[in-house]
């Protein structure tokens, strides 16, 4: 597939769990997805971005994955076509039996959809040990065992762990013997013969899984393609340390540091991040082990990528030449919340929270970081190829991180909102770099109608508020504005979020200079939905869905309008198929 920075195409965001496929068992899966890139491709998109797809813990969060590898098996679509270990009877029985259709309303219920899917799966599994070790299909699966075998092996263990375990993935909680590969492999020898032939069964059923998923992932990647549409996977820069990664090779990680972010003291989100930060909880790397090894690890999860994506983002690409660090884990968080930095390094051995390697305080720190940002993602593009890497480059960037990233042709993202001039105006979009990927929000953010929403409701409260809501009208009659002007419009009263603004302000992210131009399914919509309010513990986090399923879009007025609005502005801008075949 060819994907060239001069090409500009035009991209759709859409998490996978939230899409409602025909078939779906209450969670968006490969068939869903299937459908969706029929929608996207007659829409006018090239591009369809997802967030990450490995195996979630308990929190269910694609960004802190048990694995760096393992696919996540709820996206495994369950049918007979899609799998032919499974038969119709399988699924009706066993559907039947734990009221399947009910799980396709409403949010995602994330304990009964994993256990149905478990089910199925596990019957599949036996159908699929029935026909023996002589079969196509026996031989491909022992193929697939082969070639995986550097992260499967390890993956399989920690997740029939797991089962040992009541499912949980807090391998520092497990029993002593089962809290590292070497004390594992002991304890599997000297257990009684019953007891391992279980634990070997169990080993080739979360193998079986993990061959359906990169079997069916494999074939939709092939299938985007065969449509002109590009898939973007999303590599987030840490890793759980509840993940088998960490359980299996301790020797790439901090055990004691995770990786977060500096106070945010402008927007007081809560009392710990003002004061300390966002304490993700992810180890940080020992980066003398992993430049020991060439960055092997990194690699492989690099290359596995590569399997099922075309493009793939690295979520705070940051991460990769300097992270802010916190001596304690997140669980202690409360504990330091109180303290001074005095009494907390009392309690680290004379530690405090700082960026890692180096803080960006003199030139020589700065040329460290940016050194070994570029011996990591040297390698990676070396690994994947050039200008199918993308930077999740936001928050508060380094000055040489942009100019290091071009250098490398990684292209960095253009969030309009936060790209502002020295008098606090928006950069025009006709001024941004052509190496970028232009959008008005992530996942984590409002929705455009929300934003705007938001806007007008402190100005319309400040209409019958005191004093004290006049700050909050002001400031945000001061974005509403600036936002309206960069867009090429004027907002003179409250104004209802019309159909004409969202146009306008579509039209102009798309006419921006930026190789890709990317807007959520939310803001094609023009909707509200939110998969995650970060900093927020809540079950509504990654668990909400869009309203109708895949096939009844073009059938809603309200949404068939607004798809033909984004795919007559895909066309005008020169980012549809036919402007990129015309071009060339």
């Amino acid at each position: 597939m060819k994907l060239q920075p001069d090409d500009k195409i035009a991209g759709v965001l859409a998490p996978l769990f939230a899409l409602r496929g025909a078939h779906d068992l209450g969670i968006g899966d490969v068939g869903a997805l299937r459908e969706f890139l029929e929608w996207a491709r007659a829409a006018g998109f090239r591009m369809v971005q997802l967030l990450p797809i490995n195996e979630t813990g308990g929190d269910h969060s694609p960004y802190n994955a048990i694995s760096s590898v393992a696919l996540e098996p709820t996206t495994i679509e369950l049918t007979p076509d899609a799998l032919p270990d499974l038969t119709a009877g399988d699924l009706e029985e066993i559907g039947r039996s734990v009221q399947a259709a009910a799980l396709r309303n409403g949010p995602v219920n994330y304990p009964a959809v994993k256990a149905l899917k478990t089910l199925l799966l596990e019957r599949a599994f036996a159908n699929f040990a029935k026909a023996g070790a002589r079969t196509a299909r026996a031989r491909r699966f022992q193929k697939f065992c082969r070639a995986e075998a550097e992260w499967l092996d390890g993956y399989a263990i920690f997740r029939v762990l797991m089962e040992e375990n009541d499912g949980s993935e807090r391998w520092d909680l497990w029993p002593a013997a089962q809290r590292d590969p070497v004390k594992t492999e002991l304890w599997l020898k000297t257990s009684p013969a019953a007891k391992r032939r279980g634990f070997e069964a169990r080993l080739r059923f979360r193998k079986y899984v993990q061959w359906i998923a990169w079997e069916q992932w494999r074939a939709i990647r092939e299938e985007a393609a065969r449509q002109g549409i590009a898939l973007m996977g999303d590599i987030p820069f840490g890793v759980s340390f509840y993940s088998a990664d960490v359980w299996a090779q301790p020797e790439l990680f901090d055990h004691k540091w995770c990786g977060g972010c500096p106070p945010e003291r402008l927007l007081k989100v809560d009392e710990f991040t003002y004061k300390w930060g966002q304490n993700w909880g992810i180890p940080l790397y020992r980066w003398p082990a992993h430049r020991k090894s060439d960055y092997r690890w990194w690699r492989q999860r690099v290359h596995k990528v590569r399997d099922i994506f075309h493009l793939f983002r690295i979520d705070h690409i940051l991460g990769c030449y300097r992270i802010y660090g916190f001596p304690w884990r997140p669980d202690r968080n409360a504990e330091f919340l109180p303290l001074t930095e005095e009494q907390a390094q009392e309690l680290t051995g004379g530690a405090l929270p700082h960026f890692v390697p180096h803080a960006d305080d003199t030139p020589a720190h700065c040329i460290a970081n940016r050194a070994q940002g570029e011996q990591l993602l040297g390698a990676l593009v070396a690994e994947c190829g050039q200008f199918r890497l993308i930077g999740e480059d936001l928050g508060a960037v380094p000055e040489y991180v942009r100019p290091s990233l071009h250098a490398l042709g990684i292209a960095g993202f253009k969030v309009p909102q936060w790209e502002n001039n020295e008098d606090g105006s928006m950069i025009g979009g006709d001024h941004y770099g052509v190496l970028s990927l232009a959008t008005y929000a992530t996942h984590d953010h409002p929705t455009l109608r929300e934003m705007w929403e938001i806007w007008m409701s402190a100005i319309a409260l400040a209409e019958d508020g005191g004093p004290d809501t006049w700050p909050a009208r002001d400031a945000a009659w001061a974005e509403v504005r600036r936002f309206a002007t960069w867009c090429g419009f004027e907002v003179l009263c409250i104004t209802p979020f019309t159909e004409e603004i969202h146009a306008k302000i579509v039209r102009t992210l798309f006419a921006s200079n930026s190789w890709m131009a990317v807007l959520m399914i939310t803001d094609v919509f023009a909707t509200t939905e939110r998969f995650n309010v970060p900093g927020a513990v809540s079950s509504a986090n990654w668990s909400e869905r869009l309203s109708l399923p895949i096939a009844e879009w073009n059938g809603d007025a309200s949404l068939a309008a607004k798809t033909e609005l984004v795919r007559g502005i895909i066309v005008e801008t020169g980012r549809s198929a036919a402007s990129s075949s015309s071009s060339s």
